[in-house]
């Protein structure tokens, strides 16, 4: 598990197909002294397994649905990435529960300067929208946000200037692609709320806009 508080910018050293999925190489200058075979480390938000590492990077494979459900596939060499190590019992909770289990890529489609902040509108697939709510929290390239706004499945952010020095955000540009990963207690909420539809092969939702907001969820 992960709080979405990001520790260090790290750099795409390189990208290796093998076998039809892909291994990847982070450059890091995160504390690696402590660091074991089979660790979890986010990576713009997607919980990787160490497989080697060293000094000042590690390696992870990363599956075909990983690929297919992330950002990942459009990764380059030289990237920037956030980079967070799995939370210790110890940690401060400084952010929320975050799995670095991505949901759905999402797109930054307005970027504008509010006062010494930045302002964002993601609009994340419509299919996720149920999961979002207004104050609630969201994970960004693994960054743990708070939405301020919400219109249909459009999500608002700001960012103040702590976060952009810590994070990638400085390359988040109108069309940008980013992972999102919603608040795992929706996921689980959704989930016992179908009863023994949960058994079923395809169990509908009762989940809906109106229902949130019809029970307080949404303003």
């Amino acid at each position: 598990m992960f709080t979405g508080i990001i520790e260090s910018l790290g750099q795409v050293e390189s990208l290796q197909s093998v076998g039809g999925d892909v291994r990847l190489r982070i450059q890091t200058d995160l504390d690696m002294s402590d660091v074991h075979l089979g660790d979890s480390i986010a990576t713009n938000g997607i919980c990787l397994t160490v497989i080697e590492w060293g000094k000042n990077w590690y390696a992870a494979d990363v599956s075909r649905e990983s690929l297919n459900r992330t950002t990942l596939g459009q990764w380059k060499v030289g990237q920037p990435v956030n980079v967070e190590k799995a939370m210790l019992p110890t940690t401060r909770f400084g952010g929320h529960i975050v799995s670095g289990h991505v949901d759905a890529v999402g797109e930054i489609t307005l970027v504008r300067e509010d006062a010494r902040s930045i302002y964002y509108e993601v609009t994340a697939p419509a299919e996720i929208a149920k999961y979002l709510a207004e104050k609630g929290s969201v994970t960004v390239d693994g960054i743990s946000l708070t939405i301020n706004h919400l219109r249909g499945n459009i999500l608002s952010l700001n960012l103040i200037p702590h976060t952009a020095e810590r994070t990638n955000i400085s390359t988040w540009k109108t069309g940008s692609k980013v992972n999102l990963e919603v608040d795992v207690l929706a996921r689980y909420i959704e989930r016992l709320l179908l009863g023994d539809k949960a058994a079923e092969q395809n169990p509908k939702s009762e989940i809906s806009m109106s229902f949130l907001a019809e029970n307080g969820f949404l303003k």
